[in-house]
């Protein structure tokens, strides 16, 4: 299975790098083609709502000439894409919630009867570290990430949370154990 991990975290030697490096590796050993993107230094620039992506509803397209278009056109041809990210105040980081807002010329026609979708059938996941707990904190960006199966006619593969993080160093094996079973679940 060919699958595309979105890092939005900002550190490339963070916690949610660390807990991703232990996914990939299970992934990888599973026999799946894993990409990782980086986010942080990708040029992004936020949707501009104008709808022209609209306009050619089989292909992935935006008026924007940014990294975007690597990024979607990357996704598409995934079976799965793994959404990584730090907890910032109750959501994703800025470099995920930008290309997750540019997935909206992913697909046409929502919530009408000709709704398509690019990425139908896909698996996609989230991945979050933080460094409180859950409850009170992290709900909010799970809330989130749930409801965008449904423009996408996407599934919902799984869902991970590591809180109490502080620095990658202090990740234990407790870590890499639900990291290990967090890949299992999203290869199916």
């Amino acid at each position: 299975m060919k699958i595309i991990i979105l890092q939005g975290s900002p550190r490339k030697k963070g916690n949610t790098a660390k807990v991703i490096s232990w996914v990939k590796e299970e992934l990888a050993a599973l026999g799946h083609d894993v990409e990782s993107i980086f986010l942080t230094g990708k040029d992004l620039k936020g949707c501009l709502a104008c709808g022209k992506c609209k306009e050619k509803p089989n292909t992935v397209g935006c008026v924007q000439k940014d990294d975007i278009f690597e990024i979607l056109e990357k996704m598409t041809r995934a079976e799965a894409v793994i959404f990584a990210s730090p907890l910032y105040f109750w959501g994703v980081s800025a470099q995920l919630k930008t290309v997750i807002d540019r997935t909206y010329s992913l697909y046409v026609d929502y919530h009408q009867p000709g709704h398509a979708s690019l990425v139908d059938g896909q698996r996609q996941a989230l991945l979050v570290t933080g460094a409180g707990p859950y409850d009170n904190n992290a709900e909010a960006a799970f809330t989130a990430f749930g409801r965008l199966q449904n423009p996408h006619k996407a599934v919902n593969a799984g869902e991970l949370f590591i809180g109490s993080c502080t620095t990658p160093d202090k990740l234990d094996d407790s870590v890499k154990e639900k990291a290990v079973a967090f890949a299992r679940k999203i290869s199916g």
